[in-house]
């Protein structure tokens, strides 16, 4: 017996019942999902984060965006809730709601064990291929100190990659004129011992 088919949305069905919602939920090719909560260390590096990205903006034209404002990807049917966005001059949104922006130009991830296949994958093709003002995607590891950072280049629009590990580390995101600092970044955060992170490694039903 054929499993049912989950639901499909249309756009409008999916904002209606998003903004009537007290949890959020992401938008893709016209499935809603459930959005996972958040643990500790989650939480203390998004606090840093968007602390560090606030404090150097400050009376600037660019502004951070909290984890609630949605981001619509172009036409590519993806709408997300990134951990922190940044928008640079007047923002630009789908509607009076002005709860759905569409000009980012900077987007940080922190990485979760259940969203990073997504973070790196489908989520950032989307991102890179349908969102034209977007100059720099930033991975933030939760488990190491460990940032990842895309930037566009201004010929042909490919990606850039580079990654800085260790606490000791800066990055700059150039677009922004901001400098992470990871001893800031990481403050309070514990980072799970080796055998720690085997422990939380599920393991295969068969050997």
């Amino acid at each position: 017996m054929a499993l049912p088919r989950p639901p499909h949305y249309s756009v409008d069905e999916y904002l209606a019942r998003e903004r009537k919602s007290v949890s959020r939920h992401e938008y893709l090719d016209g499935q809603i999902y459930d959005m996972a909560g958040e643990g500790l260390q989650h939480s203390r590096i998004y606090i840093n984060l968007a602390g560090e990205i606030r404090s150097q903006l400050k009376g600037r034209e660019c502004e951070a965006l909290s984890p609630n404002m949605k981001v619509k990807t172009g036409d590519s049917g993806l709408f997300s809730y990134p951990d922190l966005t940044v928008v640079c001059g007047p923002p630009a949104f789908l509607d009076s709601h002005k709860d759905v922006l569409l000009n980012p130009v900077v987007i940080f991830e922190v990485l979760s064990p259940t969203t990073e296949a997504y973070d790196r994958g489908e989520k950032f093709f989307r991102y890179g291929n349908f969102i034209q003002s977007l100059a720099e995607y930033v991975l933030v590891s939760q488990h190491r100190p460990l940032i990842e950072h895309f930037v566009r280049q201004p010929q042909g629009g490919e990606w850039l990659y580079s990654a800085v590990e260790g606490l000791s580390g800066t990055l700059d995101v150039r677009s922004i004129e901001c400098r992470l600092d990871f001893a800031e970044i990481y403050s309070r955060v514990d980072f799970p011992s080796v055998s720690e992170e085997r422990a939380q490694v599920p393991l295969p039903d068969h050997y």
